[in-house]
C-alpha cells in the first residue's frame, strides 16, 4: 500500500469521526423548550381533573382505577421525559458509543 492511499484512507476516517461526534453531539443538545414540558404536566393535570369530575357522580369511588390511571400517566411522562435525557435516566444509549469506539479503533 502506498503512503499517498494510507494517508488519505487515515484522513477519511478522520473525517467520518468528526462527523459523526459532531452530530451526536448536536443530537445530544437539541431538546424541546420547557414549553412542551410545561404543556405535558399541564395536560396530565387536565385529564385528571377530568377523571376525577367524570366520576363524581359516583358515590364510591374506585380506587383501583384511580390508582391505574395516575400510575400510568406518571409512567408515560417518565418515559418521555427520560428518552429526551438519555444519559440520565433508566433508558440508557451506551451502546450507541460502540460506534465510535470501532471507527476509532479501525483508525489504527
Amino acid at each position: 500500500m502506498r503512503l499517498s492511499s494510507r494517508i488519505a484512507r487515515r484522513l477519511l476516517l478522520f473525517y467520518r469521526q468528526i462527523d459523526i461526534t459532531t452530530t451526536r453531539e448536536m443530537a445530544t443538545r437539541n431538546h424541546p423548550p420547557a414549553i412542551v414540558f410545561l404543556l405535558l404536566s399541564g395536560l396530565s393535570l387536565v385529564g385528571a381533573l377530568l377523571v376525577g369530575y367524570g366520576s363524581s357522580p359516583n358515590k364510591e369511588r374506585t380506587w383501583f382505577h384511580t390508582v391505574v390511571f395516575a400510575g400510568m400517566l406518571a409512567v408515560t411522562v417518565y418515559v418521555i421525559a427520560d428518552l429526551e435525557f438519555p444519559r440520565l435516566g433508566l433508558i440508557r444509549v451506551d451502546d450507541a458509543d460502540q460506534v465510535l469506539v470501532d471507527l476509532r479503533k479501525s483508525m489504527h
